[in-house]
C-alpha cells in the first residue's frame, strides 16, 4: 500500500522492508503476486527504477516461489527498464536481466538436482509440434523453457509468448543473452529433449537466418546494380552470430550434428577474399577457437569427413585456411593505406611488376626488423596475438562497437598463421598420446598374455579383440585426419616458410612440417610423409635447385595443380627467389655439367638443421623418405664442401677444380657442428629397428647409385656421400652386421666396378675395411664358431672377382694378403673362399697376373696341401684345372695338367688317410642333412666320397680334352684314359658307373658338341715354319680327328671293360647312350666322321652276344630302355618299347617261369631293338633333305647310304618277330629318301653308270635287296604280318613314280642327266648336284610290283587296302604322258603291265563288289583309260608309220580289254563307270577329237582301226537283243543318246563350215569325218528296225527322227563323196512317213 502512494519517500522505504522481508523468506507465493503487481505499477510510472530493479533481484534470487505469470512479469519489468532513456538505469537493468535470466536456469539446475534420485518414465515427445505443449516439464523448468523460447522469438522479432508486455527489444541484447545461457548451462540442453528440441527447431534456423546477409554480400559489387539492395552485414551481429555459433558447436556438437555441419560451411566462407576485412578477422578468430581444441576437430573429422556422402569439412576448415593465406599474399587488401605504401604498386591479383629486389620500399635497403612475411612484393608483419595453445580473440570480445573496427595489417595472417601452428600441435599430441596408449596397451597385453584391460568409460572388462577393434576404429579417424588436412596444411606452411623473414616463425613451420612428418610417418601414411620431408628438403636447398628426388615425389605431383576443395581452390606457389636472407654461402650445385654457382642463406642451414634433427629422432619413421633426406643432404654436404675421411666421417674440405667454395664466418663455425650431427645421425642408426635399418641402407644405395650415374663418363670429382656413409653405418652396426652386410657389400661391389676411378677406389676402400673390420670384431659368439659369419664376411672378398679392373683386384688380393698373414691358421672353412679368390684369375688379366696367381696356387699345393681340410682337396683340383684352361700360355696349361698328375700321386700316397677323413665328413653331412630332412647334395654323388675325388680329377681332365688347342687335348687325353687305365682299380665297382655317365659320356657329349660347331675357316700356316697338312688345315677338321678318337676310345672301354659294366644295371641304358653317340657322329657333317661311326655301328653289333661271367644277375636287368631323344621332328616316332606283341609281355611271362637264361635273349632282343631305332633315326635324318641350300650344304655321300642301308638286312633277321607296320613304314620313308639323295658332281663320273646302260646302281639295288627280303619273310612269316603287303606297295609304287617324276631333294636344283626331254631348262641350270638316273630303278620296281600282285591279288590285306586302286593310279601318270614319258619305254611297260594287273585284279573286284571295296577304284580305271586312250601329249615328228600301227595296236588292245572283261559282266560294275566307258567308246568311235583345228592337230594321223573297233563294241552293247536286266537296257539307251547327240553335233558343225568355207574344199579329215557318221546313221536306222520294238525306247526314236531336217540342210554339200553317204542315210527315213491319224473329238474333225 505504502508504495502505492506512488510518493518517492515512502515508496523507498516501502521497498527497503519489502526486500528485507524478502531476504528473511517469509514471502508467501500470492504476496510474491502481489509484490511484483505494485513493482509493475511503480515501473509504469517510472518510480525508483534501480530500487526496483534490486527489489525484484532480492525477489527473484531469494527464494523460489515466483512462477509463470509473475515470474515472467517480474522479467519484462527488467527489460522495460533496460530500454528507458537513463543511462544508469538501462546498465543496470541489463545486469539485472542476465541476473535474472541465469537465476532461473540455476532454478531448473537445482530442481534437477532434486529430483536426480527419483528415475521417472520419460514421456515420448509427439515431435512437439506445439509449442506450448510442455505439460512434462517441472515448473522450473517450465519457466526456463517458456523464457528462452521467448528469447528466440524476441531475436527473430517475432510478438513473444510468455514474456507478455515486452515493448522493445534490440537484437545485439537477446543474442548475447542466448550466448550466455548456451555457454552457462550447456547440461539443461543436453540433458532435456524438449530444449534440445528448441535447439534444433528455433534457434539454429535463428542463426542461419541472421547470417545471411553475410553470405550473399560481396565485397565491392556496388549496390545500386543490383535489382535488390543487399542488406550489408551488422558487424555487433556478425560478431554475436559468430559467438553463439563458438558456443553451440564447442557445448551441443553431437546435438547439431546437420546444423554444425552448416555453420561449419559458413565460416569457411566467410574467409573469402571478396568478403569485408572485419568478417574475415573475426571468422578466422572463430576457427581458431576450434583448432585449440584437437578433440572437436576430431569429432568433425567423424562425423563429416569420414562419412561417405558428407562435405569434407575437416578438410575443408584446413585449404580454407590455406586459401585464406593465400589470398592475402595475392590480394593486397585494398583501402588499407599502409600496405600500398610497401607494396611498390597495388594491381589486384598481386603480379608485382618491380624488378625482383623492389620488394621492400618503403623500409630502408631491406632491414627489417619486424618480424614478418614477404612474397612477391607483398610484405605482411607478423603480430604476437596469443600464446601458444590458447585461443584468445581480440574482435570478437568488442561487444560495445557498433562500427566495424580496423583491422591492423598481419593481424589476419598471423591468426591464421596460429590456426595452423596449434592445429598440427593439437592434432599431433592428440594422436600421439593415443598412439601410445595403443602402444602400451599392446605391449601389457602381450606381456600378461590376455588379461583383460579396463577401459574408463564403462567398467567391464575388454578382450583384446574388442581393444584391437578400438584401435582399428581410432587408426581410421587418425589416418582420415590426417589425410583430410596434410595437403591443405602442406600448402599453406610451404608458401609461408617461402615468405618468412623472421627465424622463428620459420622454426615454428619447420617444427610443425617436422612434427607433421614424423606423425605421417609412424601411421604409415607415406605420400603424406613424403611431402612433408620434401617441403623441407625444398626449404634446405637453394631455390630452383634442379634435384630429381624431390621433383619426382608425390608432393611435386601436385604441386603446380590447383587442387579444388568444394570451390576452394588451393594452389601449391613454388617458391619464389625475391627472399631477403642473408647469404651465408657459396658453393657449386651437384650436377653433371658443371653449372655456375648456388647460394645458401641461412633460412636454407635452418631447414637443414630441422631435415638433420627430423632424420635423428624420427629415423625409425622415415621408411623410404629416407631417400629424400639424404639426397638433400648429400646436396648440402656437396654445396659446403664437406669430403669423406677415414671411417666415413665428413670433415670440411674442398676438391681444387671448380670455383672454390664462399662461406661466411657465421657458417664457418656451423660446419663442424653440421659435420658432427651427420656422423651422429649415422652413429644413431645403431638404435634404429631392423626394418628402419634397411630403409635407410637403402636409401644410401639408391643415392650412390644417382651418384655413380652422375659420375660416368667424366672424371670430375664424384659425391662421395652415400659410400662414406654407407660405410659409416656399417661400422657402427657391426654387431649386428648380419642383417646389413648383403644389401652394403652388394653395393658396394656395384662401387667397385664403376668406371671414375675416385668413385671405384672409395668402393673398395669402404669395402675391404668392412672385411678387415667384420673378421678382426669381437663377435659373439666369436667367428670360431660362427662359420656361417666367418663365410658371409669373406664372401663379398670373392665376389670381387667378378669385376675387370686391374687396380680392384690389386685391392682385393692384397686383402687377401692380410688375411693370409694375419689369420691363415684360423680359415678353416674359409679355404674354398680363398682358394676361389686365385681361381678367378681370367685369360683376359693379362699374362702377369696368371703367373703371379699359378705360383701361388703351385705354394699351395706344395705346402699347404696337408694343413686344409681334405674337403678343400676338391678345389684345389678344379683350380688347377681351370689354370690348365687359361690359354694365355700353353706352358701354364701343359703344367698344370702336370700338376694334376701330382695331385694324384698325393690322392694315391695319402689314400687311406684322406678316404677316412672324407667319410667322417661324409657321415658327419649326411646326418645333417637327414636331420634337416634335405638330400644331400654333391657333385658324383652316390659314388664314396675318396671315389669322388677321383672323379673330380677325371673331370677336370675330361674338360681339359675338349680344350680349344689341340695339343692340349692330345695331352689330357692320353692322361685321362691312362689314369682310368693305371688307377681304375682304386675305384669302387660302382664308381664305374660314373665314370661311364658322368666322365666318358659327358666327355662324349662335348666333343660331340664342339665338333659340330667348330669353324670351317682355314687356318693359316701355325707360327713360323709348321706347315698343316690339308686334313687338318680347319679347326672342323681338327676337331673330326678329337671326335673319332674319343669314340674309339670310348667302345675300347666298353669292350675292354664289358665284364665290368653289364653287371652295373643299367648297361642297356649306356648302351642306348653310345648308341646315340654313334649316331650323332653318322649324323655329323664330316664324311670322315660319319663312315668312321658306321663303321664302330658294325663293330659294336659285333659284341651283341658276349660270353658272360660265371656269375649273373639274379634279377633280369631293365628293359624299358629309354631312347634318347633327338632334336628334330623324329624324336616323336621313337618306338614304343611295352609293346603287346612283343617284349612286355614276353617279360612278363618269362620273369616267372622259364630259367633265366631267357633274360639273355630278352637283353639282346632289347639291345637290338635299340640298334634298329638308332638305325632308323641315322637313316631318317641323314637322307631328309635340308630345308635351303647353299654351296656349304651338306648331303651324305654315296658309299655312307650304300653301308647304311646294307646294315638293315642283317639288323632285320634279329629283330623281325617284333617288326611291325610302323617299323615298316619308318623303313620305307629311309629307302625313299636315300634314293633321292643326289650325288655331288665331281664323283658322278665314278657312281653313275652312263645314260645308255640300264644299270642300278649299288645304293638302288641295296634298296631293291632290303624290300625283297622283307616281301620273302612276309610271305613265310605268320598270317598276322601280310597286312604289311599293302605298305611294301606303295613302297614300290613310290619308286615306280620316279620313272615320270624324279624325286626332289628338297628344294636342291639337280641336272637330271637322263630327263633332257623331261626337262631341259634344267640342263644349264649351274647345279653342283647330279640326280640318278631313276628309269632304270622305276623300270625294275614296276616289274617287282606286277610279279608280287600275281601272287597277292586275293589276299585279304591287298583286296582292303585298295591296292590294285594304287597300281592303277599310279600307272595312269605314265599313261596320260605317253609321248611325254621321260623314256619310252616306260609307258609301253605300264600298258603292258596295266593289262597284266587287270586280267588278274577285276575278277577279283567283281567278286568283291557288293562288299563297296573297290567302288573308288572305278572311277580311277576310267580316267586311266580315258587319259591313255586320248592323251593330251603329242607324238614327237620323227615316228615313223610302223611304229604308230604298233601304238594304234595297243589302243585296240585296251578296247578289247573293255569289251571282253568289262562290258559283259555290265550288271557288276557300277553304272557311272559303264556310262564313262559308254561316252569313251562314244568318243572314239569319231574321228575327230576336238571342234578347233590348230596346226598341230591337222597333222593327227587318224586312228581308224581304233574308230572302228570303238564303233562297234557300242553297237553290240547298245543292241544286244536279249536284255536280260533293266540296267542293261539303260545302258543300251544311254549309248544310243549319245551316239545320237553326237552324229547331230557332227553334222552341224559339218554344214556351218561348208558354208563358211564357200569354194574351198573342206580338209581331208572332216571329210572322212562326216562320211563316217552318214553310215552310222544308216547302221544305225537299220539295226533300229530289226530290234524288237518293245527294247526300243520312244525317245530314241525322236532323237534319230530330229536328225532329219538336218540331213536335209546337208543336201548343198560340194564333195560327191558325202552326197552319196547322204543319200544312203535318207532313205530309210521314208519308214516314217505316215499320213496323219484323223482323231474325232466332240463330234468336229
Amino acid at each position: 500500500m505504502g508504495c502505492g502512494t506512488k510518493e518517492p519517500k515512502i515508496t523507498q522505504l516501502c521497498l527497503a522492508a519489502i526486500q528485507r522481508l524478502m531476504s528473511h523468506e517469509v514471502v508467501s507465493e500470492t504476496a510474491a503476486g502481489n509484490i511484483i503487481n505494485m513493482l509493475w505499477q511503480l515501473m509504469e510510472n517510472s518510480l525508483e527504477e534501480l530500487k526496483l530493479l534490486q527489489t525484484v533481484l532480492v525477489l527473484l534470487t531469494t527464494n523460489t516461489v515466483v512462477h509463470d505469470e509473475a515470474l515472467s512479469k517480474a522479467i519484462v519489468l527488467c527489460f522495460r527498464l533496460h530500454f528507458t532513456k537513463d543511462n544508469i538505469t538501462n546498465n543496470t537493468a541489463a545486469a539485472t536481466v542476465r541476473q535474472v535470466v541465469t537465476v532461473v536456469f540455476e532454478r531448473m539446475v537445482a530442481e534437477d538436482e532434486r529430483h536426480r534420485d527419483i528415475i521417472e518414465q520419460p514421456v515420448l515427445v509427439q515431435g512437439n509440434s506445439n509449442r506450448r505443449s510442455v505439460s512434462t516439464l517441472k515448473p522450473c523448468a517450465k519457466d526456463a523453457y517458456m523464457l528462452f523460447q521467448d528469447l528466440c522469438q524476441l531475436v527473430n522479432a517475432d510478438a513473444p509468448y510468455w514474456l507478455v508486455g515486452m515493448t522493445e527489444m534490440t537484437r545485439t541484447f537477446g543474442l548475447e543473452l542466448l550466448e550466455s545461457v548456451l555457454n552457462d548451462f550447456p547440461q539443461v540442453f543436453l540433458q532435456h529433449q524438449e530444449f534440445s528440441f528448441l535447439l534444433k527447431e528455433r534457434v539454429c534456423p535463428l542463426v542461419i537466418k541472421l547470417f545471411s546477409p553475410n553470405i550473399k554480400f560481396r565485397q565491392g559489387s556496388s549496390t545500386s546494380s543490383s535489382p535488390a539492395p543487399v542488406e550489408k552485414p551488422y558487424f555487433p551481429i556478425c560478431m554475436r552470430l559468430l559467438r553463439v555459433v563458438s558456443v553451440l558447436i564447442k557445448q551441443f556438437y553431437s546435438l547439431l550434428v546437420t546444423e554444425c555441419e552448416i555453420f561449419l560451411s559458413l565460416l569457411v566462407k566467410f574467409l573469402d577474399a571478396d568478403k569485408p576485412q572485419w568478417l574475415r578477422a573475426v571468422a578466422v578468430e572463430s576457427i581458431h577457437r576450434f583448432c585449440v581444441q584437437p578433440q572437436l576437430l576430431r569429432s568433425f573429422c567423424q562425423s563429416y569427413d569420414m562419412k561417405q556422402h558428407s562435405t569434407k569439412v575437416f578438410r575443408d576448415i584446413v585449404n580454407a585456411l590455406g586459401s585464406f593465406i593465400q589470398s592475402l599474399f595475392l590480394v593486397p587488401p585494398t583501402g588499407n593505406p599502409a600496405t600500398s605504401n610497401q607494396a611498390g604498386n597495388n594491381n589486384l591479383g598481386g603480379s608485382v611488376s618491380a624488378p625482383a629486389n623492389s620488394g621492400m620500399v618503403g623500409i630502408g635497403g631491406g632491414v627489417t626488423l619486424l618480424p614478418a612475411f614477404e612474397y612477391r612484393g607483398t610484405w605482411i608483419p607478423i603480430l604476437t596475438i596469443t600464446v601458444q595453445g590458447s585461443a584468445k580473440a581480440t574482435y570478437l570480445e568488442m561487444l560495445d562497437k557498433v562500427e566495424p573496427p580496423t583491422i591492423p595489417e598481419g593481424y589476419a595472417m598471423s591468426v591464421a598463421f596460429h590456426c595452423l601452428l596449434d592445429l598440427v600441435r593439437g592434432i599431433t599430441s592428440m594422436i600421439e598420446g593415443e598412439l601410445g596408449e595403443v602402444e602400451t596397451e599392446c605391449q601389457t597385453t602381450t606381456d600378461e598374455g590376455s588379461s583383460p584391460t579396463q577401459s574408463t568409460e564403462q567398467q567391464d572388462l575388454q578382450s583384446t579383440s574388442d581393444q584391437m577393434d578400438k584401435e582399428i576404429v581410432s587408426r581410421a579417424v587418425w589416418e582420415e585426419m590426417v589425410n583430410a588436412c596434410w595437403y591443405g596444411l602442406l600448402a599453406a606452411l610451404s608458401l609461408l616458410l617461402d615468405a618468412s623473414t623472421d627465424e622463428a616463425a620459420t622454426e615454428n613451420i619447420l617444427k610443425a612440417e617436422l612434427t607433421m612428418a614424423a606423425l605421417c610417418g609412424r601411421l604409415g601414411l607415406v605420400t603424406s610423409r613424403d611431402a612433408f620431408i620434401t617441403a623441407i628438403c625444398k626449404g634446405s636447398l637453394p631455390p630452383h635447385y634442379a634435384l630429381t628426388v624431390l621433383n619426382t615425389t608425390t608432393a611435386a605431383t601436385l604441386s603446380n595443380k590447383s587442387y579444388s576443395v568444394q570451390g576452394q581452390s588451393v594452389m601449391m606457389i613454388s617458391p619464389s627467389s625475391e627472399s631477403h636472407q642473408q647469404v651465408v654461402a657459396v658453393g657449386q650445385p651437384l650436377a653433371v655439367q658443371p653449372q655456375g654457382t648456388v647460394m645458401l642463406t641461412s633460412k636454407n642451414i635452418q631447414c637443414m638443421r630441422t631435415l638433420l634433427n627430423l632424420a635423428h629422432c624420427h629415423g625409425a619413421v622415415l621408411g623410404t623418405s629416407w631417400q629424400l633426406v639424404l639426397a638433400t643432404l648429400q646436396h648440402l654436404v656437396w654445396i659446403l664442401g664437406l669430403k669423406p675421411s677415414s671411417g666415413g666421417a665428413l670433415k670440411p674440405g674442398r676438391a681444387v677444380e671448380g670455383p672454390s667454395t664462399v662461406l661466411t664466418t657465421a657458417v664457418m663455425t656451423d660446419l663442424p657442428v653440421i659435420s658432427n650431427i651427420l656422423s651422429r645421425l649415422f652413429e644413431s642408426s645403431q638404435y634404429l629397428d631392423d626394418v628402419s635399418l634397411h630403409h635407410l641402407i637403402n636409401a644410401l644405395c639408391s643415392l650412390s647409385l644417382e651418384a655413380m650415374d652422375m659420375a660416368y663418363g667424366n672424371n670430375k670429382e664424384p659425391s662421395l656421400f652415400a659410400v662414406a656413409k654407407l660405410l659409416e653405418t656399417g661400422l657402427v652396426n657391426m654387431h649386428r652386421i648380419e642383417i646389413l652386410w648383403r644389401p652394403l657389400t652388394g653395393h658396394l661391389l656395384e662401387v667397385c666396378q664403376h668406371p671414375n676411378s675416385r668413385m671405384r677406389e672409395w668402393g673398395a676402400e669402404a669395402l675391404t675395411s668392412l672385411i678387415k673390420a667384420g673378421l678382426t670384431f669381437n663377435h659373439d659368439p666369436p667367428l670360431s664358431q660362427n662359420q656361417r659369419l666367418q663365410l658371409l664376411l669373406l664372401n663379398p672378398l670373392k665376389e670381387m672377382s667378378n669385376i675387370n679392373h686391374p687396380d680392384i683386384r690389386l685391392k682385393q688380393l692384397e686383402c687377401v694378403l692380410q688375411i693370409l698373414q694375419s689369420q691363415g691358421d684360423s680359415l678353416g672353412p674359409g679355404w674354398p673362399l680363398v682358394l676361389g679368390v686365385m681361381g678367378a684369375i681370367r685369360n683376359d688379366q693379362g699374362e702377369s697376373l696368371i703367373r703371379t696367381a699359378f705360383q701361388c696356387l703351385q705354394l699351395v699345393v706344395t705346402d699347404f696341401l696337408p694343413t686344409m681340410p681334405c674337403t678343400c682337396l676338391q678345389i684345389v683340383v678344379d683350380v688347377a684345372g681351370s689354370f690348365g684352361l687359361h690359354n694365355q700360355e700353353l706352358n701354364i696349361s701343359l703344367t698344370s695338367i702336370g700338376l694334376l698328375w701330382n695331385i694324384s700321386d698325393y690322392f694315391f700316397q695319402r689314400g687311406e688317410t684322406i678316404e677316412k677323413e672324407l667319410n667322417k665328413e661324409e657321415a658327419a653331412q649326411q646326418k645333417q642333412a637327414e636331420e634337416k630332412g634335405v638330400v644331400l647334395n654333391r657333385p658324383f654323388h652316390p659314388a664314396p666320397p675318396f671315389d669322388c675325388l677321383w672323379l673330380c680329377l677325371y673331370a677336370k681332365l675330361g674338360e681339359l680334352c675338349v680344350d680349344p688347342r689341340p695339343a692340349v687335348r692330345k695331352s689330357a687325353g692320353q692322361t685321362l684314359f691312362s689314369t682310368i687305365g693305371a688307377h681304375g682299380t682304386l675305384l669302387q665297382h660302382s664308381t664305374w658307373h660314373t665314370v661311364i655317365w658322368k666322365v666318358l659320356f659327358h666327355l662324349l657329349d662335348r666333343v660331340r658338341e664342339s665338333s659340330t660347331t667348330a669353324d670351317k675357316e682355314k687356318i693359316e700356316s701355325g707360327g713360323g715354319n709348321i706347315l698343316i697338312h690339308h686334313s687338318r688345315d680347319t679347326a672342323e677338321k681338327q676337331w673330326a680327328e678329337t671326335w673319332v678318337l674319343t669314340l674309339a676310345g670310348v667302345a675300347r672301354i666298353f669292350n675292354t671293360r664289358r665284364y665290368l659294366l653289364q653287371p652295373l644295371g643299367d648297361f642297356s641304358r649306356a648302351w642306348d647312350v653310345l648308341l646315340d653317340h654313334i649316331q650323332s657322329a653318322a649324323l655329323s657333317k664330316n664324311n670322315e666322321v660319319s663312315l668312321a661311326a658306321l663303321k664302330s655301328f658294325q663293330e659294336i653289333l659285333q659284341i651283341v652276344s658276349p660270353v658272360r661271367d660265371s656269375e649273373k644277375p639274379e634279377t633280369p636287368p631293365v628293359v624299358n630302355v629309354p631312347v634318347p631323344v633327338l632334336i628334330g621332328p623324329i624324336s616323336g616316332m621313337s618306338r614304343p618299347f611295352i609293346r603287346t606283341d612283343s617284349i612286355g609281355e614276353r617279360l612278363g611271362r618269362y620273369s616267372s617261369s622259364e630259367p633265366p637264361l631267357v633274360t639273355d635273349e630278352l637283353e639282346d632282343l632289347n639291345l637290338w631293338w635299340a640298334a634298329w631305332n638308332t638305325w632308323y633315326r641315322i637313316g631318317s635324318e641323314s637322307t631328309k633333305p635340308p630345308i635351303t641350300f647353299d654351296k656349304l650344304t651338306f648331303i651324305p655321300s654315296q658309299p655312307f647310304l650304300t653301308a647304311l642301308i646294307q646294315i638293315f638286312p642283317a639288323l632285320y633277321q634279329h629283330i623281325k618277330t617284333g617288326f611291325n607296320m610302323d617299323d615298316l613304314q619308318k623303313l620305307g620313308v629311309i629307302l625313299h629318301s636315300a634314293i633321292s639323295v643326289p650325288i655331288s658332281s665331281d664323283a658322278s663320273p665314278f657312281i653313275l653308270p652312263s645314260y645308255t646302260e640300264a644299270v642300278l646302281t649299288s645304293l638302288q639295288e641295296a634298296v631293291l635287296t632290303a624290300l625283297d627280303v622283307l616281301q620273302k619273310a612276309i610271305c613265310v612269316g605268320p598270317e598276322n604280318m601280310q597286312i604289311m603287303y599293302p605298305a611294301i606297295f606303295d613302297q614300290l609304287l613310290a619308286f615306280v613314280e620316279f620313272s615320270c617324276k624324279p624325286p626332289q631333294y628338297g628344294q636342291l636344283e639337280t641336272k637330271h642327266i637322263a630327263n633332257a626331254k623331261y626337262n631341259q631348262i634344267q640342263l644349264f641350270a649351274p647345279a653342283e648336284w647330279v640326280a640318278l638316273n631313276y628309269v632304270p630303278f622305276a623300270e625294275r620296281s614296276l616289274e617287282v610290283v606286277v610279279d608280287l600282285y600275281q601272287k597277292t591279288a586275293c589276299h585279304k590285306a591287298v583286296v582292303n587296302e585298295k591296292v590294285l586302286q594304287n597300281i592303277i593310279k599310279t600307272l595312269r601318270v605314265p599313261l596320260s604322258l605317253k609321248y611325254s614319258c621321260p623314256s619310252e619305254s616306260t609307258w609301253k611297260l605300264a600298258v603292258s603291265s596295266l593289262l597284266r594287273v587287270l586280267s588278274i585284279g577285276l575278277p577279283v573286284a567283281r567278286q568283291h563288289a557288293s562288299s563297296g571295296k573297290f567302288d573308288s577304284m572305278w572311277p580311277e580305271l576310267a580316267n586311266t583309260f580315258e587319259d591313255f586312250l586320248f592323251t593330251k601329249s603329242i607324238p614327237p615328228d620323227n615316228l615313223s608309220i610302223q611304229e604308230f600301227q604298233r601304238n594304234e595296236n595297243i589302243d585296240v588292245e585296251v578296247v578289247q580289254l573293255i569289251s571282253n572283261e568289262i562290258l559283259p559282266y555290265a550288271n557288276f560294275i557300277p553304272k557311272e563307270f559303264v556310262g564313262q566307258i559308254m561316252t569313251m567308246l562314244n568318243k572314239g568311235s569319231i574321228h575327230s577329237q576336238s571342234s578347233s583345228f590348230t596346226e598341230a592337230e591337222i597333222d593327227i594321223r587318224l586312228r581308224e582301226e581304233f574308230s572302228k573297233m570303238c564303233f562297234e563294241t557300242l553297237l553290240q552293247f547298245s543292241f544286244s537283243n536279249k536284255v536280260t536286266t533293266p540296267q542293261e537296257g539303260y545302258i543300251s539307251r544311254m549309248a544310243l543318246s549319245v551316239l545320237l547327240k553326237r552324229s547331230q553335233d557332227v553334222l552341224h558343225r559339218y554344214i556351218e563350215d561348208e558354208r563358211l568355207s564357200g569354194k574351198c574344199p573342206l580338209p581331208r579329215q572332216q571329210v572322212t569325218e562326216i562320211i563316217f557318221v552318214l553310215k552310222a546313221v544308216s547302221t544305225l536306222i537299220d539295226s533300229l528296225k530289226k530290234t524288237q520294238p518293245e527294247n526300243v525306247d520312244g525317245n530314241t526314236w525322236a532323237q534319230v527322227i530330229a536328225l532329219y531336217p538336218t540331213l536335209v540342210e546337208c543336201i548343198t554339200c560340194s564333195s560327191s563323196e558325202v552326197c552319196s553317204a547322204l543319200k544312203e542315210a535318207l532313205v530309210p527315213f521314208k519308214d516314217f512317213m505316215q499320213p496323219p491319224a484323223s482323231r474325232v473329238q466332240n463330234g468336229e474333225s
